[in-house]
């Protein structure tokens, strides 16, 4: 709606904007194409909700700071992330303005609910702008919208917006340039003794606490709807914040009338909005007449049924494994023999002596091992980007929610453990959006048995040597039997700590699947691309320093005594470290060397791989041989194969459980502010890991298995 009959205000106000909405509107998009690469990620001061800024540039290069405020469909506290959004739209965040203006994005297919937010922040008095996302959505489904209806229903400018193709992004930037102040009347009413009562706390909190008439009404409204009265006690308070003592005592006066009364005090506004809301839509939408099922209803009758969306779902995994192993070898093997080069290039033009060898057997060979499994990375995160962006992911948290109520989580859950599949740290991190405090704690304990994009190179380095001559498919098929063996012991856990550390009720999961939708290739490929960049990251940081100090342990010190390189890397620094732990980790087939790997891989998991180049480069002239073919020619003392079958299956086991990971035991200590949970967590999962990898090689010894 044209921004000129709204009042505006001088230029010189606005400053921040807000963006706000439901999970799932499109916000994040609209932030990227406010702020293109105008912006930076960090965490609200005190607290470990991600906190993401940017910069607008409006006309006459005038700039305007965007914050993109986690999605919530309420301003109800139940989560860190919901108090940070009320929080920050209130002037409470720490070290952050309150914002000047409000965009409000919501999923114009989903207006009844997304509304209901709109009408809790428009009751704070802040100027907003509802961007009225999805509308080709809507379009598609034989819906139409009077924009100019909705618009003067709300009192606020509306724009109708298709975040992905950028279409309203320039509407939206001129009525924020042009300043649209709030212009609030309400409009919706519940039964008049509450509204007495609503209006003597708005008084109050006028009188005693400096509140504004629009922040005493929000609080007001929160005020009534509690369960139990007020206290200024951290531990009992139902609040986050504390009021004035003077004032603690005529709230809960109030309450108590309420009570007497017999007034539904705790729903009586959540009705009446959305009472409003409905008579709102019904003059603003007209919804074409159906003959049947929709696309995504006929859909869904496959992918999230209790037979068929299974097999799919394992169909899907199975199918991009198997694309890991046929599709991503060729790149592979360039990468491959571009680090080979670079090698000789690096002995040919370097004199002999320690420089040479620190370049030519640690540097390139340590970060080259882990290098030359991006093609493999990429693809997996080209599914995941993929699936996400079509909406298949909501349904697999819907399939995954009949395992995950089993063991007393829900489908919430899912999506932290789903992240982790990528990386534990965002998906530990992601935790956040879950209310219950012990649900989200045993989330945060299970997530790293989700085998992460680290492992994949660990795991296909085992399968070359265990399965040499398999086919594809057979190959995909164990990687996909790891993931799984991750998944359901995960669940087991949970399980387990539901009934007994973390003991809580059985929460109760609602989830909304959005429609289908058309992949977007700029979204996949960026989300493609981010993922990388932390994966050469990595190499470039952790791996790199981890192979310089690897190369530098296992050549010192010189051994003027020994015959060959295996004896001298024995002699090292390195190698008595593998040597001390090899009583220990012979149970499960595993020798020196292979020790010297499980402790380089507390780095990072990935590290394994890299320090086993490292070992087995160590003094040769060239790289002609592959790590694999190292491995299969590796030998204990006796001539016995040392990385046989059972050892490949007894490693891939250990590296499913184990939290071969110090990134991630630093993010669990930030996220559950104590040392305690962390410990306990990488204990608990050491002793699983070594339990289970000493299980596979005992039992299949045993049996007869080599």
């Amino acid at each position: 709606m044209p921004a000129e009959i709204f009042p505006t205000q001088p230029a010189s106000l606005i400053k921040t904007v807000a963006l706000v909405g439901n999970p799932n509107s499109g916000k994040t998009t609209l932030f990227n194409a406010f702020t293109k690469l105008r912006q930076k990620v960090g965490n609200y001061p005190g607290v470990t909700v991600e906190k993401k800024t940017g910069t607008l540039v409006l006309a006459n290069d005038r700039v305007v700071n965007v914050v993109d405020l986690p999605g919530t469909y309420s301003l109800a506290v139940r989560s860190p992330d919901e108090q940070i959004v009320r929080n920050v739209l209130l002037g409470r965040a720490a070290g952050e303005p309150r914002p000047d203006m409000v965009v409000c994005v919501v999923d114009a297919g989903n207006l009844e609910r997304n509304l209901y937010l709109f009408s809790q922040i428009q009751d704070l008095g802040l100027p907003i702008i509802v961007a009225l996302n999805m509308m080709d959505e809507v379009e598609s489904r034989g819906q139409t919208i009077d924009v100019d209806q909705l618009s003067r229903r709300l009192g606020v400018p509306v724009v109708p917006t298709v975040g992905n193709q950028n279409k309203g992004i320039e509407e939206l930037k001129q009525l924020i340039a042009g300043n649209v102040t709030a212009n609030y009347q309400r409009q919706w009413r519940m039964a008049p003794d509450l509204e007495e009562e609503v209006e003597h706390l708005v008084r109050l909190l006028e009188q005693h606490e400096n509140m504004d008439s629009h922040q005493a009404f929000a609080e007001a409204l929160i005020l009534i709807s509690l369960g139990s009265k007020l206290k200024n006690d951290e531990k009992s308070s139902p609040l986050k914040y504390f009021f004035k003592e003077e004032l603690i005592g005529q709230i809960n006066a109030v309450q108590d009338r309420l009570r007497a009364k017999g007034l539904r005090s705790r729903t009586a506004a959540i009705e009446a909005r959305y009472d409003w809301i409905k008579s709102i839509l019904k003059d603003c939408v007209r919804d074409k007449a159906r003959k049947g099922p929709d696309l995504t209803e006929r859909i869904d009758a496959v992918l999230v049924h209790k037979l068929w969306g299974w097999l799919f779902f394992l169909g899907i995994m199975g199918l991009m494994f198997y694309t890991i192993f046929t599709i991503a070898t060729y790149p592979m093997e360039w990468i491959n023999a571009g680090f080979n080069w670079l090698g000789d290039q690096v002995r040919s033009f370097l004199p002999a002596g320690p420089l040479r060898d620190l370049f030519a057997d640690g540097v390139i060979p340590g970060v080259g091992g882990v290098v030359i499994f991006l093609p493999q990375i990429l693809i997996l995160f080209l599914f995941i980007g993929m699936l996400q962006d079509t909406g298949y992911m909501a349904r697999a948290a819907f399939i995954m929610d009949r395992v995950m109520s089993k063991v007393g989580l829900h489908g919430k859950s899912f999506i932290p453990l789903l992240s982790s599949f990528a990386c534990a740290i965002p998906g530990i991190m992601s935790t956040r959006t879950i209310e219950s405090p012990k649900d989200r704690l045993v989330t945060i304990l299970v997530a790293p048995w989700m085998s992460c994009s680290a492992r994949l190179p660990v795991y296909t380095i085992m399968i070359a040597v265990l399965m040499p001559s398999a086919n594809n498919w057979q190959k995909a098929g164990l990687m996909l039997l790891m993931y799984v063996i991750g998944i359901v012991s995960a669940c087991g856990m949970a399980w387990v700590f539901k009934k007994t550390l973390l003991r809580s009720q059985k929460p109760v999961f609602i989830m909304e699947l959005p429609p289908y939708r058309l992949p977007s290739g700029k979204a996949v490929v960026i989300h493609m691309w981010e993922r990388s960049r932390l994966f050469l990251r990595r190499a470039g940081t952790v791996i790199l320093a981890m192979s310089v100090i690897l190369w530098a342990l296992m050549s010192y010190p010189k051994s003027p005594a020994a015959v060959d390189s295996a004896q001298a890397v024995k002699h090292s620094f390195a190698g008595r470290m593998g040597t001390v732990l090899e009583p220990a980790i012979q149970p499960l087939g595993y020798d020196w060397r292979i020790g010297i790997g499980l402790i380089g891989s507390f780095a990072a998991r990935e590290v394994f791989v890299s320090t086993m180049s490292i070992v087995f480069n160590i003094g040769k002239e060239t790289q002609e041989d592959t790590l694999r073919g190292a491995f299969q020619s590796a030998r204990w003392p006796d001539g016995r194969p040392l990385f046989t079958p059972l050892v490949c299956l007894s490693l891939m086991v250990f590296y499913v459980f184990a939290l071969q990971c110090v990134s991630t035991i630093a993010i669990v200590h930030r996220e559950t502010n104590s040392w305690r949970w962390p410990i306990f967590q990488f204990l608990y999962m050491a002793a699983v890991a070594y339990l289970a990898a000493f299980l596979v090689y005992q039992a299949g010894r045993l049996f007869g298995f080599s």
